[in-house]
């Protein structure tokens, strides 16, 4: 890791540490932005911090990531300032550099140590995978002495309270259980054209609560509207009732 003589910003106090909703409830690109941070962190330690165009290479890489993402600078910025408010991320101010970098907080506001920062990266990155499979995909990150060691790395984050990581029913004709990460809702099997089935993120709540919120304006303004149009029918009788007696 660069030798950082920083600059870190301020986030706004009203999303505490303390508060475990907020930081339990992060939507697909807050998940990504996260993962691919932890996981250059661990890899490539040489280029870390990261810019944002680094980091939007990392989100939008083709290997290790499921599914696959197409973010741009935008998204990403957005999604940085999201997880800056809830104090996931900061920003770097290196001395001899123009351009601001970004790097984590997981290992101070999730408590997590280097080999539950490789898990958790793996679940955030690719979505649920067996023990098995974490074994081999995080051992770039961290080695594990075996699968017994990174199944009790990931009961113990099952364990917490709150819970960081749960198990998934298996796959329909497979045995093997599946953990996956809870920083959101859990992912959802979807069954493809071949047969084969794929987990895709869960749709974002969030965006289910603007739409009901939309709807229920939309409904509001209707009824404003009839209450307006009986208004003026009210109105215009009563002009009526008042020509009679002039």
């Amino acid at each position: 890791m660069e030798n950082v003589n920083e600059f870190i910003d301020n986030t706004p106090d009203s999303a505490s540490s303390g508060d475990e909703n907020v930081l339990l409830s992060l939507n697909f690109e807050e998940s990504r932005v996260l993962g691919s941070l932890i996981e250059k962190e661990l890899t490539t330690p040489e280029y870390y911090p990261l810019t944002l165009n680094s980091l939007v290479s990392a989100c939008n890489q083709k290997n290790n990531r499921l599914p696959k993402s197409n973010l741009d600078e935008s998204e990403i910025s957005k999604t940085i300032e999201e997880l800056r408010y809830k104090k996931l991320v900061h920003r770097v101010d290196l001395v001899g550099s123009r351009v601001p970098k970004f790097q984590h907080n997981a290992e101070k506001e999730l408590d997590l140590i280097k080999a539950e920062r490789a898990l958790i990266a793996e679940l955030l990155n690719r979505g649920p995978q067996t023990t098995g499979e974490l074994n081999t995909r995080a051992s770039r990150m961290f080695s594990f002495d075996g699968l017994q060691d990174v199944e009790d790395t990931l009961q113990d984050m099952m364990e917490r309270s709150p819970s960081l990581v749960g198990i998934m029913d298996p796959r329909p004709g497979q045995k093997e259980k599946r953990w996956f990460h809870k920083f959101g809702p859990p992912p959802k099997l979807e069954n493809l054209d071949d047969g084969s089935s794929v987990y895709v993120p869960a749709p974002d709540q969030r965006l289910d609560k603007v739409e009901e919120i939309m709807g229920d304006f939309k409904d509001l303004k209707e009824e404003v509207e009839a209450l307006r149009y009986q208004l003026r029918e009210l109105s215009d009788e009563y002009r009526n009732f008042r020509k009679q007696f002039e």
